[in-house]
């Protein structure tokens, strides 16, 4: 499982840059330990980066 996670880490760090990764860390991070505002900002960061730019 952690080959997986590390692996994802890489592809999105690789698409999406830094704040792609700190995104991913705060969202799994958050959930794992039950801890809603570091998810949420997570969430943020994500759903800023996947927004459309028109």
């Amino acid at each position: 499982m952690p080959f997986i996670t590390l692996g994802l880490e890489q592809i999105i760090q690789w698409k999406y840059g830094v704040m792609g990764t700190l995104g991913v860390t705060l969202l799994s991070l958050g959930a794992k330990v039950g801890n809603p505002n570091c998810a949420c900002a997570g969430a943020l960061i994500l759903a800023l980066l996947f927004a459309p730019t028109d």
